[in-house]
């Protein structure tokens, strides 16, 4: 059991739904970067995604671009990205991370060498968002060999017919994007997520989370209403992106979570 078949199991337990924050690693430097991801379990964040860095990241809208431009430029890199799970390891053995991003800068690096490298650090689970079902071989059944959870993305657009290729080998838990586009281009209603979520619980018996398109707690309370719980990226991102010291940025985390939390 990873950290995050763990974290979903206490949850269900308690009768919570989970709240996931986004943060871009290395954003916008090593130091804040890590004393915010330091932060987020105390702002109620049960899940975190830690963004890696990378040059073309096709599905992420401006905001989210802007973030890995400023942790690139700040000298982030895949090892420090790695470097950063590793301090935030020391002091907290449970929470899990999930490493989201493009399979370039892993290809690059010799899946092999990146598991073994990420096992390490204590990343729990993959979102690659490049790699279709199709190249499970690629790195999915690797990752999961190795003790990862490769979690994949599900969209508005993912019918019948190809929901069962798309949970085949997903582990971990389900995180469907409940707009079709970019982060940050819209928002997530739920009158229209709710029954795109019970279609896809009706196929898995992996909890299902939404993401894209949420950025004000009560948005974070209806949409975790109708799922297992909610992500939030671009609107954490943005408040780093305006200068917002990171106290000030972990107490609008915490709105987000008490939203969530309420549902």
């Amino acid at each position: 059991m990873t950290r995050i078949d763990a974290k979903f199991a206490e949850l269900n337990a308690q009768g919570k739904k989970a709240f996931v924050s986004y943060v871009m690693a290395g954003d916008p430097d090593f130091d804040s970067s890590l004393e915010l991801v330091k932060g987020l379990p105390g702002a109620g964040v049960d899940v975190i995604e830690l963004g890696l860095p990378f040059t073309d990241p096709m599905a992420d809208g401006p905001t989210i671009q802007l973030a890995g431009q400023r942790a690139l430029e700040a000298g982030m890199t895949l090892d420090r990205t790695l470097e950063l799970a590793t301090e935030f390891r020391k002091a907290d053995n449970t929470t899990p991370i999930v490493l989201m991003g493009y399979y370039n800068p892993i290809y690059s690096r010799g899946v092999e060498t990146f598991l073994s490298q990420a096992k390490a650090a204590g990343i729990d689970g993959l979102i690659v968002v490049d790699l279709p079902p199709e190249e499970d071989d690629e790195l999915c059944i690797p990752a999961q060999a190795a003790g990862l959870n490769f979690v994949r993305l599900a969209t508005p657009t993912t019918d019948d017919k190809r929901l069962p290729r798309v949970l085949q080998n997903t582990s971990g838990f389900v995180y469907y994007v409940s707009i079709t586009g970019i982060t940050g281009a819209a928002e997530a209603e739920a009158t229209d997520v709710g029954p795109e979520v019970a279609r896809i619980k009706a196929a898995t018996d992996l909890p299902v989370i939404v993401g894209f398109g949420i950025n004000t707690p009560a948005k974070s309370q209806a949409i975790a209403s109708v799922a297992d719980g909610a992500v939030v990226g671009s609107a954490i991102v943005s408040q780093i992106g305006a200068g917002k010291p990171v106290g000030e940025v972990l107490d609008f985390v915490k709105s987000l979570a008490d939203g969530a939390h309420a549902a």
